[in-house]
């Protein structure tokens, strides 16, 4: 039996939208309740506090509450797992660091590739990090600093919180890049590393600098250089390091990702709420109380940017042979 042509026509039109139509309505009606977001560091920690100032703005932002949950250990590995082994239904976010690129290389055998297996949303932050010395600690700057390390070799101690975050990794690029011959202490968190530097235990350290600027604008520490690119707002008279040492840069990063094959549609709706946000003065002021700087970019160019992430701290770890604290 023949169909008339107008009635193959609305046949055919209505088996076209079959595939496309419950994806739509699914992302149209998304979210329809509450969103988890994932941290993979403990509670308390600036990733922890900036995850929960953005959860709690994203979800004005899509009128549904962001619940966040932490799932701390082995450097941010664990949250990630958790995250990719998640149904790519954007109802389980993650709050990615730079770490989670770091361990790529610094852990072997991981049960997934994080650059490859998620779905990036977009960036929410940078950290500047900052090299600092306990005042007993003879150099003013990073050259005075560097100076001393090469006529002290293997005496001078540099401590760095949390392994396989970018303030660890900055001793080992500074080693690189200079030739120095310093001791590496690395912590399990900053709140600790940053006590035994005010007391003397450890007279040197690299760090977020959220913590350090209050003790460094009272005295108690002394700031030598900041890692980032150009100088910042919030310690405007230190020096970065790259005006000593060509070419260093380094810094920490934030961002919400998704599963990966979580649909474009979803994907494309959180980075426009991230964005939005952004934008709001309040909110900046409040990473800015934090030391922190924005990062926006697109879901496509915060894939490259986790992608070349991955390949230039790989590169320090293989160099330095690390391995997991």
């Amino acid at each position: 039996m023949q169909l008339p042509r107008r009635g193959f026509l609305t046949l055919a039109s209505g088996f076209a939208a079959l595939p496309f139509g419950p994806r739509l309505a699914s992302a149209e009606a998304y979210p329809s309740k509450p969103v988890r977001l994932l941290v993979g560091f403990p509670a308390g920690g600036q990733v922890d506090i900036i995850a929960r100032l953005t959860g709690q703005a994203l979800g004005d932002r899509i009128g549904q509450t962001v619940v966040v949950e932490n799932k701390p250990g082995a450097g941010g590995n664990l949250g990630a797992q958790a995250l990719i082994g998640s149904p790519p239904d954007g109802y389980t976010l993650f709050f990615g660091t730079a770490a989670n690129a770091i361990n790529m290389t610094l852990f072997a055998n991981l049960p997934y590739d994080f650059a490859h297996d998620i779905a990036p949303v977009a960036p929410v932050n940078r950290i500047p990090l900052l090299l600092q010395v306990n005042p007993s600690f003879p150099a003013k700057n990073t050259a005075e600093f560097l100076a001393y390390a090469k006529a002290n070799p293997g005496k001078v101690n540099i401590a760095s919180p949390s392994a396989g975050t970018p303030p660890y990794l900055c001793v080992d690029l500074l080693k690189m890049m200079t030739g120095i011959d310093v001791t590496h202490v690395p912590y399990v968190g900053e709140s600790q590393m940053l006590t035994d530097l005010l007391g003397g235990q450890v007279l040197a350290a690299f760090g977020g600098i959220s913590p350090s600027v209050p003790h460094v604008k009272a005295g108690k520490l002394r700031a030598l250089g900041v890692t980032t690119a150009a100088r910042i707002a919030e310690l405007p008279d230190i020096p970065t390091i790259g005006e000593t040492v060509g070419g260093f840069e380094a810094s920490g990063w934030s961002g919400v990702v998704a599963p990966k094959n979580t649909p474009k549609e979803i994907v494309d709706k959180l980075a426009n709420a991230i964005h939005d946000l952004q934008g709001d003065p309040v909110f900046k002021g409040k990473l800015g109380e934090f030391g922190v700087a924005l990062l926006t970019m697109s879901p496509s160019e915060f894939s490259k940017f986790i992608i070349d992430e991955t390949d230039k701290w790989g590169k320090v770890v293989r160099f330095a042979g690390l391995k997991p604290q």
